[in-house]
């Protein structure tokens, strides 16, 4: 029995998950996309991962530095959210309505995070029509005051309270 991928993306929107903005930066310019699709996935090593569609310009970026990261938004970072989740934005100056600063390794990180980390790719897996990007967790930081999260669910960004 064929599955209607319209009904699949439904029910898998029921899984409520937190939202990621992914930076990597080549040849000068800075890429950025956001992603959902960000996990833990070892403590030893410390590792995570996320998923990037092969079609994309981001995708091609992060494969070819093999630098990133993440920033962990909070419910202030909903507008960069959909900005940084819009196909076809220019590239130059996407980052000029979003605070932001350079981690250690210098990629780009958003100001609306309640944590960041900076990530060097370890591996790359084919699934389907993405990729999954498993990456060492090389610099980490935690806001000592959390902001509450920005959540994704069913289609839409929700609040936890």
């Amino acid at each position: 029995m064929a599955i209607d991928a319209s009904d699949f993306r439904r029910a898998v929107g029921r899984y409520a998950t937190g939202v990621t903005v992914i930076t990597t930066k080549l040849d000068g310019a800075d890429h950025a996309m956001t992603a959902n699709s960000f996990t833990s996935v070892s403590l030893e090593p410390l590792l995570v991962l996320f998923c990037t569609e092969r079609e994309s310009r981001f995708h091609e970026a992060v494969l070819d530095t093999g630098q990133w990261g993440v920033s962990v938004l909070a419910q202030s970072g909903r507008r960069h959210a959909q900005w940084f989740a819009t196909r076809g934005r220019p590239l130059i100056g996407q980052f000029t309505n979003a605070p932001h600063h350079r981690g250690e390794t210098g990629v780009l990180l958003l100001d609306d995070a309640i944590a960041w980390l900076e990530c060097s790719t370890v591996d790359v897996h084919r699934a389907g029509d993405h990729d999954i990007v498993v990456g060492a967790v090389t610099v980490l930081h935690e806001l000592p005051e959390l902001g509450d999260p920005l959540v994704y669910w069913a289609s839409r960004y929700c609040t936890t309270t």
